[in-house]
């Protein structure tokens, strides 16, 4: 593994970035430490720097469309990866994730409808419901023995409710890290066919998977759910694209295809962006290498913040992940509440963190760390949330022997 190209500090202040940019516009301190946002703070694979050095170096930036060559890419990924045989004229090309599940919605519900989901979940999840006048259905997950797991009588319960007519799957899920087994897939999925229930599976977070998991996608693991489920996938979390805008949406139902597309249409979109055509190309054509270095950097990042908890911190909890590039931390020991939680992170150890509680119901007392970053950078979060607990909260920090 080439280490020293994620070792290696990126200055992104300055940027318009983000995650770095905007911590007072989004009510945090200036020169807060920021580990909240789903992206990485390694460049983006060589391969991909080179296309688009070309494609500047070329200088025209206009209306862009996929040849063969592009669909071609995509599908020799998944297929080499996940097995799954996809055709071309499944794919339906959105800027993001986000943008297509909000146009899941609004295609194959009606305002009031009722949309199923696994809180504590990626908080566009809420937002995409509500915000289209559809009612959010909650089917919490369940923390048994430090495992997330679904809870299959309510699940069924919730779908038999009049009305559901659509559930919204993160698979993996985000923010537990949970990589659901074939098994699990399976009974969500005939429960949705039992009820009539259309499936949209986020799988942004794949290719993230954490050693000794396997992530299955959701029509390979639920053959019988293909013309009724839609499953969204992007280069954007595998190779840090996020700002290119490029999401490669698979619907192999050609009714479910149809409704999609004119919702897509309703909103005025139709080329990507010139540069996400370049880039997602050529990350799924040449980028298999830097991605694999990548996922064996981020698991050292883990073992650092796993083992330091442990030291260190003994009374804040890891629910050990088996997907995505984020620890879901139990914090309740601090024993404050959520906003004071906020507020210890934020102004006493300095970090920029997601709070639990916006991912809705059980997430209370978390706090969600994106450890996609350099290990100094890691390093410097967890010995200054540290700190801050050994100022505040010092019988947490007596445990581990260190006051």
């Amino acid at each position: 593994m080439h280490s020293e190209l994620f070792d290696r500090p990126v200055e992104r202040r300055g940027t318009d970035c983000l995650k770095y940019d905007f911590a007072v516009e989004r009510g945090k301190p200036e020169g807060v430490l920021p580990l909240w946002v789903a992206d990485m703070d390694f460049p983006a694979p060589p391969c991909v720097l080179d296309k688009l050095h070309g494609a500047v170096r070329h200088g025209i930036f206009g209306y862009s469309d996929t040849k063969p060559d592009y669909a071609r890419a995509v599908r020799e990924w998944f297929a080499s990866r996940y097995g799954w045989a996809i055709e071309d004229a499944w794919l339906v090309k959105t800027p993001g994730v986000v943008f297509a599940l909000a146009a899941a919605v609004r295609a194959f519900t009606e305002a009031g409808d009722g949309v199923l989901l696994q809180p504590p979940v990626y908080y566009p999840f809420f937002e995409v419901i509500r915000d289209n006048g559809r009612r959010v259905v909650e089917n919490p997950l369940v923390l048994r023995d430090g495992r997330y797991e679904i809870d299959f009588e309510d699940f069924e319960a919730k779908a038999a409710q009049k009305n559901v007519k659509l559930f919204l799957l993160c698979s993996p899920h985000n923010p537990v890290g949970r990589v659901w087994t074939v098994d699990e897939l399976r009974t969500m999925g005939e429960i949705c066919l039992r009820h009539n229930i259309i499936v949209v599976s986020d799988e942004i977070h794949c290719d993230l998977t954490l050693p000794g998991y396997v992530h299955h996608v959701l029509t390979e693991a639920v053959p019988e759910l293909t013309d009724r489920a839609v499953v969204c996938t992007s280069p954007s979390k595998t190779f840090n694209l996020a700002g290119l805008q490029v999401s490669n949406i698979f619907i192999p139902g050609p009714a479910l295809r149809t409704q999609f597309r004119k919702a897509v249409s309703r909103t005025g979109y139709s080329q990507l962006n010139a540069l996400g055509i370049a880039a997602c190309k050529a990350a799924y054509r040449d980028g298999a290498a830097w991605q694999a270095d990548c996922r064996q950097y981020l698991n050292g990042n883990l073992e650092l913040i796993r083992g330091f908890l442990r030291s260190e911190l003994p009374g804040l909890k890891l629910i050990e992940p088996e997907g995505t590039y984020f620890a879901w931390i139990d914090c309740a020991a601090l024993g404050l509440s959520d906003r004071e939680l906020e507020q210890f992170v934020t102004e006493r150890a300095g970090l920029w963190l997601d709070s639990g509680y916006i991912f809705g119901s059980g997430g209370e007392g978390f706090q969600r760390l994106a450890y996609a970053c350099q290990r100094a950078t890691l390093e410097r979060a967890l010995n200054q949330l540290r700190d801050a607990v050994a100022q505040t909260v010092p019988a947490l920090l007596r445990q581990a022997g260190r006051c």
